[in-house]
């Protein structure tokens, strides 16, 4: 036998809410700065994902790439 849902809800907000009281003092931006700066995603494909379990795992294949590009080459 299968139970009712509760169509009712008891929600706990108000109906309504001041925006100029909640908002008062903030400063639009305040951390943008900081965000953007610290901020470096990078999606990788899923058989990527999957060499490379780790974020550490990942830093220390691209720091080896950086070090062989520096190898001199033949010609």
């Amino acid at each position: 036998m299968k139970k009712k849902r509760s169509t009712e809800f008891h929600d706990e907000l108000r109906a309504e809410y001041d925006f100029e009281e909640l908002l008062k003092g903030g400063i639009r931006g305040k951390y943008a700065e900081r965000y953007s700066s610290g901020t470096n995603l990078v999606l990788l494909q899923p058989d990527v994902a999957r060499a490379f379990p780790s974020e550490r795992a990942v830093n220390e294949a691209l720091r080896l790439v950086i070090q062989l590009k520096k190898l001199p080459t033949r010609k």
